[in-house]
């Protein structure tokens, strides 16, 4: 009996032992490095030619990050905090170094009305000063509601500005009418002027700067690093969360189709797919609430290497998306429970940088 209580204690130590070692060798543990400490929602970032950083806090502060130290960029527009609206999106012209452009998108409450709506401004930086500051689109009208403002910037190959705003809540107004702003993807040249081959161009009383449209709530878009088209993703209502390839004049659906339902549970709509409405190429149900997104092209992480990232706001984790082409064939969870994922970039170093609430920004380290 004695030898049986002892051949169980060895057992039990080697089998806990084992299990240590497996946590600790196993990818979902995760190393990272916080980089940019104290910081509430950093909704968006970008790299400097120097590898600076210029960071966006949704309260309405701009933050200039180098060498460890935080300065704040003075001069920013009026800017409404408001619900999810605020300073939101960064990104450079990309001709930076030698024009110096900065493009932002922010709840601006210029305009009539009461409330605010998305916009999009481009600026140069001098001293730690925003200065030549042009307007390049606003969104109208303004409206009260705290949700759904989206926006993400990007642009193409070709140098077309593309960005992203939210259907503002007003789902059976907004998304499906193309003579009105909001729920849609939209496109411009980088001064603001709109390209006479957009889809709506000649369409009377339409939008003309709208790309696509029948969008909810777009918060992550980058371009595919070799075939060059627009991928983006957006928040659904309860389930229903889709990454789309966005093309000129589709119609992505909502609310006429979704996945998901109401947030009490009733059906918004019995179809998933209708003729003329582009289905998304993934789904998630439940939400996990996207925010953020990167493919990877570095080689510092071989084995994820054209994978696409993509950050949970609702469950605390990025999503390493494994593609097959335009599917997703399976996912991974990274960096559990750090905090709501905001923002994901690939630095200049070629690293990944990840924007978590309340946290900051992390550099993911690859495992080894």
């Amino acid at each position: 009996m004695k030898l049986n209580y002892i051949s169980y204690f060895m057992l039990l130590l080697l089998s806990v032992l084992t299990c240590a070692q497996s946590k600790k060798d196993s990818p979902l543990e995760n190393a990272y490095q916080i980089i940019v400490p104290d910081l509430n929602i950093p909704w968006g970032f970008t790299f400097l030619p120097d590898n600076a950083m210029l960071i966006t806090e949704k309260k309405g502060e701009l933050i200039h990050f180098k060498e460890g130290k935080k300065t704040l960029i003075q001069g920013l527009p009026n800017i409404e905090v408001r619900g999810q609206g605020g300073l939101m999106d960064i990104a450079l012209h990309p001709n930076y170094k030698n024009n110096g452009w900065i493009y932002f998108s922010y709840a601006s409450p210029d305009g009539d009305g009461k409330g605010s709506n998305t916009a999009i401004m481009r600026a140069k930086l001098s001293n730690n000063q925003l200065t030549n500051k042009e307007l390049i689109y606003k969104a109208t009208p303004n409206s009260t509601a705290g949700q759904h403002f989206g926006s993400r910037i990007v642009f193409d190959n070709k140098g077309y500005l593309f960005f992203t705003i939210g259907e503002r809540g007003d789902r059976d107004t907004n998304p499906q009418d193309i003579t009105r702003d909001c729920g849609k993807v939209y496109r411009l040249f980088d001064d603001g002027q709109i390209p006479e081959d957009n889809p709506f161009y000649n369409t009377p009383n339409a939008k003309k700067a709208i790309f696509a449209y029948g969008n909810r709530n777009p918060q992550g878009m980058k371009i595919h690093p070799k075939t060059g088209d627009i991928w983006s993703h957006e928040h659904g209502p309860k389930g229903g969360d889709e990454i789309n390839i966005i093309k000129s004049g589709k119609n992505y659906g909502w609310p006429k189709v979704t996945y998901g339902v109401n947030y009490i549970g009733t059906k918004i709509t019995e179809n998933t797919e209708l003729p003329g409405m582009e289905p998304p190429i993934h789904h998630w149900t439940p939400s996990i609430a996207p925010s953020g997104m990167a493919f990877i092209t570095s080689d510092i992480y071989p084995d994820w290497k054209d994978n696409l990232l993509v950050g949970s706001l609702k469950f605390q984790y990025v999503s390493r998306c494994i593609l097959k082409g335009n599917k997703v064939v399976n996912e991974e969870k990274l960096l559990e429970d750090l905090g709501r994922v905001r923002s994901i970039e690939q630095g200049l170093d070629g690293y990944i940088y990840i924007g978590i609430e309340n946290l900051g920004i992390v550099k993911l380290l690859p495992n080894k």
